[in-house]
């Protein structure tokens, strides 16, 4: 069992920076690979970041690359998402879950999800 507890989410304007946390508890999150979605109101949940088990490997969206950077901390049970350069189409509501892939099924705990409002 995977407890997941996302957090940092709020309204920025377009241009700005925000950066997400998801704190894991429950079992050693150093041995899995965790990852970022997104839903906005109306559309269907998409992957935006995904990292190894080892932080060594990521993985991003090509609407999100070179603008988030997906990073985590084994030692805090922490995994990040730095967003950089927002735009008005990324609000949406931000979750991370644990697992490795671009799409729901291949992950298996989800958080309670955060609110991402960017103005223009």
């Amino acid at each position: 069992q995977v407890q997941l507890v996302e957090s940092g989410g709020g309204l920025v304007q377009a241009g700005g920076s925000l950066r997400l946390s998801c704190a894991a508890s429950g079992r050693t999150f150093s041995s899995y690979a965790m990852g970022w979605f997104r839903q906005a109101p109306g559309k269907e949940r998409e992957f935006v970041a995904a990292i190894s088990w080892s932080g060594g490997s990521t993985y991003y969206a090509d609407s999100v690359k070179g603008r988030f950077t997906i990073s985590r901390d084994n030692a805090k049970n922490t995994v990040y998402l730095q967003m950089n350069s927002l735009k008005p189409e990324d609000t949406a509501v931000y979750y991370c879950a644990s697992g490795w892939g671009t799409v729901n099924y291949e992950y298996d705990y989800w958080g309670q999800g955060t609110q991402v409002t960017v103005s223009s």
